[in-house]
């Protein structure tokens, strides 16, 4: 039987092209994250049920890839499930992570005594989400995240935001926006309308639709979700108008919004704005929602003008760490949209920076003493720092080296058999 070719659907091969990019956007993101403190630090990409479906994950949780129990603990739990005795979810005992952020916790949460507070964490690595594939978007996609835990104060979020920027302008990307909100402001909103408190959720979730479906389907939305006219009327009527600052949008929820929550955005704002790197704008926007149940506090996302979307975000998670050990423990994270960032390089055909490399070109029949001494000519460049590639001369040498530029290799050195020449 002829095997398949072909990746599983919403996962793809990596060719060397844009492997050199995804390199070095990491080298980019490792290097200028470090110069802020943060630590480098890896966590399984499998972990338990239980900490993947605790309700903090939003909608991530549906589009967990779930594995199953083995030997004899599948057979007893599939035996119980066709008795009709238990659901077909108790066959498994873990599944392959969705986010970084809950492998995160359980990892500050068992490893904390070991750590310094607060701690600066940086993680890379692959997640899995059973979504639906579209432009950037995958089933097995990259993650780069900084959190971090034990800082109280929004120096948390001043320090995460000042990184990522700095990081999306060491890549060369500019005029975007850094979009800015707080989930107790949502709350308060919600409060003022006059929605219920068991509704906050739902109403959420329509209200993140309103760059899709705008004000008109988010009134329309939410009166077919049973709510009353005259409260989605009162919500809606907060939108309609340009939010201006954190204080003058606090003002219009008459006293529904704790002043502190306004001065803490406009602080991070003022203290983002003056010491920023890269050129960006940080904007207020009321609307942000950011999906996951877990945020507490401020929440932030990026939004580049060329991909039409958000290009990462995070927020303030100050009881997710109580959930293992029963002590809340302040945090906030930073994750960077590492496959969109990659594919908008990819798209305006980005050059990855790197100094010249030269290929060695040797004709067939070359060998003994005088390969040796090619070799050795090899590595010593290759030893001050040139990068090298030691290969067979074609017949059709033009295209040879035509296929060698289109690598980066932008010098050569050809070795002739010495002895067919006389």
């Amino acid at each position: 039987m002829k095997l398949n070719k072909k990746p599983v659907t919403g996962m793809k091969d990596i060719l060397p092209e844009e492997m050199r990019i995804r390199e070095y956007v990491q080298s980019v993101i490792s290097s200028t994250y470090a110069t802020y403190g943060f630590t480098r630090i890896e966590t399984p990409c499998v972990e338990s049920i239980e900490n993947l479906t605790s309700k903090q994950g939003g909608d991530n949780e549906k589009l967990i890839f779930k594995v199953m129990k083995r030997g004899d603990k599948l057979d007893e739990a599939m035996t119980q499930v066709a008795a009709g005795n238990a659901h077909q979810d108790s066959i498994a005992d873990s599944g392959l992570r969705y986010d970084l952020t809950v492998p995160l916790v359980r990892f500050y949460s068992n490893n904390s005594a070991s750590l310094p507070s607060p701690f600066k964490a940086l993680q890379m690595g692959n997640v899995w989400r059973a979504d639906r594939p579209q432009r950037g978007r995958f089933r097995q996609f990259m993650q780069c995240d900084i959190d971090i835990l034990g800082e109280p104060g929004n120096l948390a979020e001043i320090e995460l935001i000042l990184a990522t920027t700095a990081t999306l302008g060491k890549l060369g990307f500019k005029g975007f926006e850094i979009r800015i909100s707080d989930r107790r402001l949502l709350q308060a909103m919600s409060a003022y309308a006059g929605f219920a408190e068991s509704d906050f959720e739902s109403v959420c979730i329509t209200l993140d639709k309103l760059d899709k479906i705008g004000l008109d389907g988010v009134r329309a939305e939410l009166i077919e979700n049973g709510k009353t006219e005259g409260s989605v009327d009162k919500y809606l009527g907060l939108f309609k108008n340009a939010p201006g600052t954190p204080f003058d949008f606090a003002s219009r929820l008459q006293g529904s919004a704790d002043k502190a929550i306004a001065e803490n955005l406009e602080e991070i704002i003022g203290a983002v704005e003056a010491a920023k790197e890269a050129d960006f704008k940080m904007v207020f926007d009321p609307t942000l929602v950011r999906g996951m149940g877990y945020y507490t506090g401020t929440i932030f996302e990026i939004a580049i003008p060329q991909f039409g979307g958000s290009c990462g975000g995070g927020g303030r998670y100050d009881k997710m760490v109580g959930r293992f050990t029963g002590n809340d423990v302040p945090a906030c994270g930073f994750s960077i949209g590492f496959e969109r960032i990659v594919m908008l390089l990819l798209e305006n055909g980005f050059n990855v920076p790197e100094p010249a490399k030269k290929a060695y070109l040797i004709e067939k029949g070359v060998g003994g003493e005088r390969l040796s001494s090619i070799m050795a000519k090899a590595k010593e460049e290759r030893s001050a720092g040139r990068s090298i590639l030691v290969v067979r001369m074609n017949k059709n040498k033009k295209f040879q080296k035509e296929g060698l530029e289109a690598q980066g290799y932008t010098e050569f050195e050809e070795f002739y058999n010495e002895e067919l020449k006389h």
